[in-house]
């Protein structure tokens, strides 16, 4: 059986969006602060990235989701950027609070966006299934 090419992408978002939400303090740090009011945009972007990795996953709300979610990664970008700006992210130890890990987070964000559009873009593969009416043959 072959894993739809989504489904990783699905587990980023969710896993993401559930951090976000589980974890406020860690991104509030990185919010711009010209924005203001850091945990409401935590938060916010928690459950787009939820409600995204959700659209993204069902067949039928797919496109849709791949839509939502390449636009939730566009609308972080600004947090990631403050976080390199500031030198890592604070309060995390190892290469993931590094500088240097914070940069490459910026070029990396490129084929995120990408890759949702690309799913928001994707035909749907046939027709939806028709419904067999009840009294039909099963053959």
């Amino acid at each position: 059986m072959r894993i739809p090419s989504r489904l990783p992408l699905v587990a980023l978002m969710a896993g993401s969006g559930i951090y976000h939400l589980a974890a406020p303090e860690f991104y509030e740090r990185i919010v711009p602060r010209p924005l203001g009011h850091a945990r409401f945009y935590v938060y916010a972007s928690g459950v787009v990235e939820v409600l995204g990795a959700a659209l993204l996953a069902a067949p039928r709300t797919r496109r849709a989701g791949g839509w939502v979610c390449a636009a939730i990664l566009v609308a972080v970008f600004p947090a990631n950027v403050q976080m390199a700006l500031d030198g890592g992210a604070s309060g995390a130890t190892g290469i993931v609070g590094s500088p240097v890990a914070a940069w490459s987070r910026l070029p990396l964000q490129v084929p995120l966006v990408w890759w949702a559009a690309a799913e928001g873009r994707r035909p749907d593969r046939g027709r939806p299934r028709q419904a067999r009416p009840a009294d039909a043959p099963l053959s």
